[in-house]
């Protein structure tokens, strides 16, 4: 099985374009988009937007549309991840021929009891067996779905403006870091002044 992530940035004001773009791919190809996630950030000029879509597609196809959507914008991070699930298939498999075999020894033994009560408990343990096997068959028709598809976790963000970190200030606030910039002044003055004094009177001296 295949998961693959991609992240990728788009121009200002490009955003809802390119999620048309996204759709069209999905369509186009058959796929499913499972999970849609738009979401804005920042107010008026400073906003931008940014999406999160989870997109199953066939295996087969899985090369085809991730070169689709790469092609969304400029990818800014792409990863591919494949996990072996043979063994665990194989697993599942052998599970349910246990489980059959011992479903098979609980009918004889029903077929065989006298007494009523044992009757009773081997039905209840038939009936258990029975869906013991249909959960491990559906969790085999699970692995089945696994690899016919492929996940793909999609992320677009649109590019923020380029004043979007600007922080504007009130004029009280401006008022206090001028002060507190005169103030470090003075203190660096009044620190680095006799020593200004000692070094000009040394030079004189020395001339």
């Amino acid at each position: 099985t295949t998961t693959v992530d991609i992240n990728t940035k788009v121009e200002q004001g490009e955003f809802l374009q390119a999620e048309q773009q996204l759709k069209a791919i999905i369509a186009s190809t058959n796929s499913l988009l499972l999970q849609e996630n738009v979401q804005k950030s920042g107010e008026d000029k400073k906003s931008y937007y940014y999406g999160r879509y989870t997109i199953k597609v066939e295996s087969q196809k899985l090369d085809a549309v991730t070169a689709q959507l790469r092609g969304i914008g400029k990818t800014e991070s792409f990863s591919q991840r494949k996990e072996d699930i043979t063994e665990s298939y194989k697993n599942i498999e052998i599970e349910i021929n246990t489980e059959k075999e011992r479903l098979t020894r609980y009918k004889k033994m029903f077929e065989d009891a006298k007494i009523i009560e044992d009757k009773i408990k081997l039905n209840d343990r038939i009936f258990n067996q029975e869906r013991t096997i249909k959960y491990l068959e559906d969790s085999l028709k699970n692995a089945d779905k696994q690899i016919a598809y492929s996940n793909i976790y999609l992320r677009i963000t649109e590019k923020a403006p380029a004043y979007a970190d600007i922080k504007w200030v009130t004029g009280a606030e401006l008022a206090v870091g001028l002060a507190n910039n005169t103030g470090a002044v003075i203190y660096l003055t009044a620190v680095l002044f006799p020593y200004a004094v000692v070094i000009t009177l040394i030079w004189l001296i020395a001339r």
